[in-house]
């Protein structure tokens, strides 16, 4: 990854993180992108400890404001004259349904809407920067959205249930990734998404789950990955050269596999990105 310039977003921590030192002992200019600067700049120091590069670097925004990531893309690409690859990583789950400030429910704005509107931001660049790779983390919990996506009520105002919403959020994240893969092909950028395994990471560390929630992250401990297990396939779809022409796919395991039926259609895909557009363009702070 010499020469080669990676953004992940969530970078200061869990998956994140380790995917983070993976790719800079790799040789890779490693940009971090976190919402707390102090976390932030500890997270910097950890990284570049671990992989033994000083091509380590921070960018502080958050996903949950939309104005505000808009003035981390304008960051991003002031200071990077070239993007090779995009991981969107960051992501949260959430017991409690709450808003942004943007008015959008909080879990669909963090892990679908500010990943959606930094990758489009950063589109040009990337096609610019081509070959080039977008990676967007999902999930296996997108299978829990056995209805697809409600277009109807995307803000869960309604019958309101934190692992629902959090799997139609995944759910999201292939479907952004089936329409921008069709969108790109051809220019040299490929866009595929993958499930980590169920990855010891921060949830509930700030406090974001309580109740059953808390208790079920508490009793499946013992048996999940550790973030450097987690980090596995996000490396692989960014580094290898064995998935350099592989696009709008879906990895587990660093394999190609089939995403569920809702995944695959496309007409959803379709109208996701349109609503999406529609959403975060409305936003003008």
């Amino acid at each position: 990854m010499t020469g080669r310039t990676v953004i992940v977003t969530g970078g200061n921590s869990g998956i994140g993180k380790a995917t983070a030192v993976a790719l800079a002992r790799a040789g890779a200019r490693t940009v971090i992108t976190v919402r707390d600067a102090s976390r932030g700049d500890q997270a910097v120091a950890e990284i570049g400890r671990a992989s033994g590069s000083d091509l380590v670097e921070v960018v502080v925004f958050d996903l949950a404001d939309l104005a505000s990531v808009r003035m981390g893309a304008a960051e991003l690409l002031q200071r990077c004259d070239r993007i090779d690859v995009l991981i969107n990583n960051a992501g949260l789950v959430l017991t409690d349904r709450s808003e942004t400030v943007d008015g959008y429910e909080s879990t669909f704005a963090v892990n679908h809407l500010g990943p959606f509107l930094l990758t489009t931001l950063l589109t040009d660049r990337l096609v610019a920067s081509a070959p080039s790779r977008v990676v967007n983390v999902a999930s296996t919990a997108h299978r829990s959205a056995r209805h697809g996506l409600d277009f109807d009520d995307l803000q869960s105002r309604q019958n309101y249930r934190g692992m629902q919403v959090y799997g139609r959020s995944k759910l999201a994240n292939i479907l952004f990734t089936t329409e921008l893969a069709r969108r790109l092909a051809g220019t040299g950028v490929t866009v595929n998404s993958v499930h980590p395994g169920t990855v010891a990471t921060g949830y509930g560390r700030d406090g974001d789950t309580r109740g059953f929630l808390t208790f079920g992250l508490k009793v499946i401990k013992p048996f999940v990955l550790t973030p450097e297990q987690g980090a596995r396939t996000s490396v692989f779809l960014a580094s290898s050269a064995d998935v350099a022409d592989v696009t709008g796919k879906y990895f587990v395991k660093g394999k190609a596999r089939k995403p569920s039926a809702w995944a695959e259609d496309e007409a959803a895909a379709g109208r996701l990105w349109a609503v999406s557009e529609e959403l975060v363009g409305s936003v003008d702070r």
